[in-house]
């Protein structure tokens, strides 16, 4: 296992396309629902526990070997949002084309045959880690962190909030990201005898909302 690979991964320059999306921060800010670092810590707190839960558990899954069609499927029920699934499959294929070209197998080469339109981001992820030699560990802080990082550096351009106060927003998330992602592995190997009911389904009504909403704005910052 290279702790190297996973700061590769996690790294917000990896060209995986997430520096266009926000998150659903930029509707939430439009909606005046983030308004400062205080009401962003609550967004994404609020993320953190349940996109961030799900998909922790879908890469976790990924990388113990449940089978990448059962939890794109699984993703896909958990995803009411037609315009949230389409930016998770959009973000699945940028992060597959990246991640073939830096842990170049047979197994990325299949996932790529059998979604040529992509398939859920975090269970692409959860197929790189594995390619890199990650563990479902590894791949559940990925997915966690992602799920509060990216809102927090959208905000930065959104709001021009100051980025020093955005930092303090993940860092004092920091040990609720670090239980999620546990909780994340469990479930992951309890999927693996009891299937993806096993993985958690928690929603968030208002992102899904928010993601249809903006969706339809003809001039917008972020692609979701």
């Amino acid at each position: 296992m290279s702790r190297t690979a996973l700061l590769v991964l996690a790294d917000g320059r990896f060209p995986a396309g997430g520096h266009a999306h926000s998150g659903g921060a930029e509707a939430a800010v439009k909606a005046g629902r983030i308004t400062c670092a205080a009401s962003l810590e609550d967004f994404c707190r609020g993320r953190l526990h349940t996109a961030g839960a799900v998909a922790g558990a879908l890469a976790a899954a990924a990388v113990l070997g449940v089978g990448p069609g059962e939890l794109d499927a699984a993703a896909d029920a958990r995803t009411p949002s037609p315009a949230l699934r389409a930016a998770a499959r959009r973000l699945g294929r940028q992060l597959l084309r990246a991640a073939r070209s830096s842990w170049p197998c047979d197994e990325l080469d299949a996932l790529a045959r059998r979604f040529p339109k992509g398939a859920h981001q975090p269970v692409v992820l959860g197929c790189v880690a594995r390619a890199a030699g990650l563990g479902p560990e590894d791949a559940a802080y990925c997915a966690a962190y992602e799920s509060v990082s990216g809102p927090a550096t959208a905000t930065v351009r959104l709001l021009s909030l100051d980025p020093f106060d955005a930092t303090g927003v993940l860092a004092r998330l920091a040990p609720e990201v670090d239980r999620v992602a546990d909780t994340a592995v469990e479930a992951a190997r309890r999927a693996l005898d009891e299937g993806t009911d096993a993985l958690p389904a928690a929603s968030g009504p208002l992102l899904e909302v928010g993601a249809e909403w903006h969706a339809a704005w003809p001039v917008r910052l972020f692609a979701s």
